[in-house]
C-alpha cells in the first residue's frame, strides 16, 4: 500500500518524540510545572505526527486515526479536564479541517486477505489499548476511594484521641469544657435543668507519696473507669486536670444530682484496690451545682468549685450542693 520510507520515517518520528520527552524528563523540565510528566505536550506533538502522516498516507488513515483514540485514552489518566478540552478542540479542528478544507480521503484497505487481517487487528488492538487503560484509571480510582476510606478512619480516630485524656481515657480539659458550653446554650435556649460535679480524689497527692505515681496513674484509670460504668449514656464525664473530673448532667436537678454523685461516692468507696496496692483506699469528694440561663462557664465553676472546698472542709468523702 505504501513506500518502505514512510513507515521508516514513521518509527523515526515517534523514537524521536520519545527521547526528547525523556531528555526533558531527566533535565528536571517537567518539575517547574504541575504535570512533571509534560503530558499535554506530549499528547500534542504526538497526535500533531499522527495526523501529519494521516495527511501524507491517507490511503492508511485508519491506522493514524485509530493511534489519536490510544493517545488520548493514555493521556487522560494524567491530564486536567482543561487540558484535556483544550486537546480535543485543536485535535477536532485539525481533523475537521483535513477532511473539510482538504478534501483528504481517509482510505481503510480491505480488499486482499491480508488487508483484512491487518485492519481486524488494529480495530482489535485498539479497542484492546483503551480498555487497558480504563482498567488502569478504575484501578486507581478504585485505590483512592480505598485511601479516603483509610484516611477518613485515621483522621476521626486522630479527632477522638484528640479529645481524650491519654492516662485514663475520659474526655481531657477541652472537650469536657466544649461539653459544658454546649449544655449551657441548651439550657439558655430550652430552659432545660443540668447540673455540674466538680469530683476531686481525696488526698491523692498522699497517694502518689506514699506507693508511687505508676500506681497512682493506675488508681486514676480505674477511679476513671468505675465511675464511667455507673453513669447514663448522656452524661460527660472529663478529667479537669491533676486528679479532679468534671461530670456534665444534663436533664438532672440538683437534688437528683446530688443522689446520683452520693452514689458513686459510695460505689468508689466500695472498690477493692488491693490489685494496686494491699493498703491503698480511695474516696472522693463532690461539689454539685445546678445551671441557670443566665450563667457564664467561668461562674459555674466557680460555684460548683466552691461546693467542693465545702465538701472538703466538712471532712472528704461527701457531696456537697450549692
Amino acid at each position: 500500500m505504501i513506500p518502505i520510507t514512510l513507515p521508516a520515517a514513521f518509527v523515526l518520528s515517534g523514537t524521536g518524540l520519545t527521547a526528547i520527552f525523556a531528555v526533558l524528563s531527566e533535565m528536571k523540565i517537567g518539575d517547574r510545572s504541575n504535570d512533571h510528566f509534560l503530558t499535554f505536550y506530549q499528547a500534542a506533538t504526538n497526535i500533531a505526527m499522527q495526523l501529519a502522516f494521516l495527511v501524507v498516507a491517507p490511503e492508511i488513515g485508519i491506522v493514524f486515526l485509530s493511534v489519536i483514540f490510544v493517545i488520548f485514552a493514555s493521556a487522560g489518566l494524567r491530564m486536567t479536564a482543561r487540558e484535556a478540552a483544550t486537546l480535543w478542540v485543536l485535535t477536532g479542528g485539525c481533523v475537521a479541517t483535513i477532511l473539510f478544507v482538504l478534501k483528504t480521503t481517509i482510505a481503510v484497505p480491505l480488499t486482499t486477505p491480508a488487508e483484512w487481517l491487518a485492519g481486524t487487528s488494529l480495530f482489535v488492538t485498539t479497542i484492546g489499548q483503551c480498555a487497558y487503560f480504563g482498567v488502569i484509571g478504575n484501578s486507581v480510582n478504585r485505590k483512592l476511594h480505598q485511601r479516603t476510606v483509610e484516611l477518613k478512619a485515621a483522621y476521626q480516630q486522630i479527632e477522638e484521641l484528640a479529645q481524650l485524656d491519654e492516662l485514663t481515657g475520659v474526655r481531657n480539659r477541652r472537650n469536657i469544657l466544649k461539653c459544658l458550653s454546649e449544655e449551657i446554650a441548651r439550657v439558655q435556649r430550652t430552659k432545660a435543668s443540668c447540673s455540674l460535679a466538680v469530683i476531686d480524689l481525696d488526698f491523692f497527692k498522699k497517694i502518689n507519696d506514699q506507693f508511687g505515681h505508676p500506681a497512682g496513674d493506675e488508681a486514676l484509670r480505674t477511679f476513671a473507669i468505675a465511675i464511667f460504668a455507673n453513669i447514663r449514656a448522656i452524661d460527660r464525664l472529663g478529667r479537669y486536670g491533676g486528679e479532679e473530673f468534671l461530670l456534665v448532667l444534663p436533664d438532672t436537678a440538683q437534688d437528683e444530682a446530688v443522689r446520683m454523685l452520693d452514689r458513686l461516692r459510695s460505689i468508689i468507696s466500695e472498690v477493692d484496690w488491693s490489685a494496686i496496692s494491699e493498703d491503698l483506699r480511695l474516696t472522693m469528694s463532690a461539689g454539685i451545682c445546678s445551671i441557670r440561663p443566665t450563667d457564664s462557664t467561668d461562674e459555674i465553676l466557680s460555684r460548683a468549685d466552691a461546693a467542693l472546698y465545702q465538701a472538703k472542709d466538712a471532712g472528704r468523702n461527701c457531696v456537697v450542693a450549692t
